[in-house]
């Protein structure tokens, strides 16, 4: 995508409707006490036809959730199970969200506007379906930085704040509330798929892949895979290759999700659900960002591991529909095009040109050494190595090789690299709880903003490169 995103004009379309009836609940937003708007994301809403909304419209719409003309006539609660933590609970399902609207943009993808906080749903369980929010701020920056540093996420599209107070057990309460709209390119997960294996629901199980493939297209499998005209094992093809370029660029990012479970695997390989997520403060393959996470089990080098897990339970719920070996056979690519994806993107963010596979791999454990070694916070490390400079020992000759893409952007040379470590981030949060100052949000957006204009469009992988 072009960063910022093209413009284009409203074009609703709902392909959803067409699988509805099985895979969601049709239910009804909370009623709020007040809709406040703390942030619309205009830039967003210009690639959607959405930024001409006058905010009283804005939060008609995203505060209150009235249909959007010729979209979905009421909002529907997706329906899935997951694996979390690697327990399978088959009794969750979109608790405090929805699927609002669907979209295109000018490219022509679809595009769901989805939300958080929004109220009770079926899958609600004991959860009171709303957000803090702390936890809508932290949304925001999780959403921009990566979205500056190339990763395919979610956008946090619009916070309102809806005057409640919550009460959370892991934070100081009561706190106040919010409900936030995502923009998201798709809205089903592999735990959408393994609810209907659990339910030996084979015919919907077809439709859900003949409606992945038809809105989420993608390129075929290499020529020598087995079964690679069967929709199950192209979908289960694209979903692999997705994951590693997910996991590769979250690596490169040096971000730690924090909750990779089943039900927060997206089909189309974007990044969504930002819970506990942390970036790192040093580069450090053991750090968790979520406190119950104790067996370290998401930690930050664990993390490709994971999402390849993840891609073996959608291999299993496949096997409703297809055979074993054509979907082990796209698992097996898992490996290699994580690799390619790394080097691809540890080159992009570094500007320089690649050199291949094997000399970019030895690049990046170079890299990784010097790092773990120093101590230096990521996002410094990436800065001040920017187009191959200044390298020392090792990590000068590899770089001394490399020829570098020049960047006119005036970031590269004003000697303050933006990052987004733990320190920060509460810093923006107080300001906001105890002044109500939202400048420094605000003002740190734009920031985010602007470093990703200068790192430019992270490059796209070369179809079956691994």
């Amino acid at each position: 995508m072009p960063n910022p995103p093209a413009p284009s004009e409203y074009r609703p379309d709902t392909p959803i409707l067409g699988v509805a009836d099985w895979l969601a609940d049709p239910v009804q937003p909370a009623d709020f006490p007040e809709t406040q708007l703390r942030f619309r994301n205009d830039r967003w809403a210009k690639a959607v036809g959405l930024a001409g909304l006058s905010d009283a419209e804005w939060l008609s719409h995203f505060g209150r959730f009235e249909p959007l003309e010729g979209n979905l006539p009421q909002p529907l609660a997706l329906r899935y199970h997951g694996h979390q933590f690697r327990v399978y609970n088959p009794k969750i399902g979109d608790g405090r969200g929805f699927l609002f609207a669907q979209l295109r943009d000018g490219e022509g993808r679809l595009l769901d506007l989805g939300t958080k906080g929004s109220g009770q749903t079926p899958w609600s369980r004991a959860g009171d379906g709303r957000l803090t929010l702390k936890g809508s701020v932290r949304e925001i920056l999780a959403t921009e930085m990566l979205e500056a540093l190339g990763v395919n996420t979610s956008k946090t599209f619009s916070i309102v704040e809806t005057g409640e107070e919550l009460v959370r057990g892991d934070e100081p309460s009561p706190t106040r509330s919010a409900v936030m709209t995502r923009l998201s390119h798709g809205h089903i997960r592999i735990g959408s798929f393994q609810r209907l294996l659990a339910l030996e629901e084979k015919a919907h199980m077809e439709q859900l892949v003949d409606y992945c493939l038809t809105q989420f297209p993608g390129p075929p499998p290499p020529e020598d895979a087995p079964g690679r005209n069967e929709p199950a094992v192209k979908l289960m093809h694209l979903v692999v290759e997705r994951l590693a370029d997910l996991a590769a660029s979250w690596m490169v990012a040096g971000f730690v999700h924090g909750v990779l479970n089943t039900d927060n695997m997206n089909i189309t390989g974007e990044s969504f659900d930002y819970g506990p997520w942390r970036f790192l403060p040093r580069w450090e393959p053991g750090f968790t960002a979520a406190y119950f996470d104790h067996a370290g089990l998401y930690a930050f080098g664990r993390q490709p591991e994971a999402l390849h897990w993840n891609c073996g339970q959608f291999a299993i719920a496949l096997r409703l529909i297809a055979d074993a070996p054509p979907l082990i056979a796209a698992m097996e690519r898992f490996g290699s095009l994580y690799m390619e994806a790394v080097a691809r993107r540890w080159c992009w963010r570094l500007g320089i040109e690649s050199k291949g596979l094997e000399v970019d791999s030895k690049l990046v454990g170079a890299c990784e050494a010097s790092m773990a070694e120093s101590g230096e916070q990521p996002d410094a490390f990436f800065y001040r190595h920017r187009g191959g400079k200044d390298g020392d020992d090792e990590l000068g000759d590899l770089l001394s090789t490399y020829r570098a893409l020049g960047s006119s952007h005036p970031y590269w040379s004003e000697g303050n690299p933006e990052s987004l470590v733990f320190d920060e981030v509460e810093e923006i949060w107080s300001a906001i709880d105890e002044r109500d100052d939202w400048q420094p949000l605000y003002d740190k957006v734009e920031r985010l903003r602007r470093m990703g204009e200068a790192h430019g469009v992270a490059p796209a992988p070369a179809a079956h490169s691994a």
